[in-house]
């Protein structure tokens, strides 16, 4: 962050910029030191705080859940084990209440969505200094460490669900009776095939954008009221700043919730004749 005094604007506007990489115009491949260049860089540009610390926690899940395979014992469960085994149960209940087909997929993509969400949105507990502060000393300029308030992340995942229920549809009832399911709901009548076609459409491309912004929307909140915390004075700060994080334990593990079972309902539709 330039200058050792940085004003409100310029502090809230550093900790919101993400270390972007991509082709700028003039600079070539590079990392841009700030928002205009990261701009400038067009659709391409990758945002790799949010990569890594996305992939950071995806292994950090898959750790977790390999060292419980490995280490499972028959009696009374205790410490991690017995809270895994609670997140197991959690998204077995996500299936049996939202889920009406048959798949070896679904379920294993439920347990997977939130933990791994729930790992993202928990970034979010660190102090919003500490990282962007580590980042700069070692030659960083800028450190977002919270992936699913980068819309990039959230859309992608909302995307990939999109690609999930457009295969899943057409393997289970053929292209033809995907498009025939496309073309005669709501209004089954022939005349109506085009109404119906841009409802439906409609429909099916919102739903990935609406999973990904709502995602998207609550963390970046978050973020924000964290950072406007941080700018007031020392007292104050610990005033609102320890409410407002354990109420986001609920926020955190609720936003991850709604977006597994969403996903999950989305993807029961696919199985669903009509």
């Amino acid at each position: 962050m330039a200058g050792n005094a940085p004003t409100s604007t310029e502090y809230i506007t550093h900790h919101l910029q993400n270390l972007t990489f991509g082709l700028h115009p003039d600079n070539g491949w590079s990392f841009a030191h700030g928002a205009e260049e990261a701009r400038e860089m067009g659709f391409w540009a990758i945002n790799v705080d949010t990569m890594g610390w996305s992939i950071a926690t995806g292994l950090l899940f898959l750790w977790l859940f390999r060292y419980l395979a490995k280490t499972v014992t028959s009696g009374v469960p205790t410490g991690l084990q017995n809270a895994l085994e609670m997140v197991f149960e959690f998204s077995n209940g996500i299936i049996r209440t939202s889920f009406s087909g048959h798949s070896k997929m679904v379920g294993p993509l439920a347990l997977t969505l939130f933990c791994w969400i729930f790992f993202m949105n928990s970034l979010k507990w660190l102090p919003i200094d500490l990282v962007p502060q580590i980042a700069h000393k070692l030659g960083i300029e800028y450190m977002r460490i919270v992936p699913t308030s980068d819309p990039n992340a959230t859309l992608g995942m909302g995307f990939a669900i999109f690609l999930l229920v457009i295969y899943y549809s057409i393997r289970n009832k053929g292209f033809s009776g995907f498009a025939k399911e496309l073309s005669f709901r709501p209004f089954n009548h022939w005349a109506l095939i085009p109404f119906n076609l841009i409802l439906e459409l409609v429909v099916l491309i919102v739903k990935p954008i609406s999973l990904g912004l709502r995602l998207f929307g609550n963390m970046f909140a978050g973020e924000v009221i964290f950072i406007m915390i941080s700018l007031l004075p020392f007292w104050a700060i610990w005033v609102l700043d320890v409410p407002w994080a354990i109420f986001h334990i609920l926020v955190i593990t609720l936003q991850a919730f709604i977006f597994a079972v969403l996903s999950v309902v989305y993807l029961s539709a696919c199985f669903e004749e009509h």
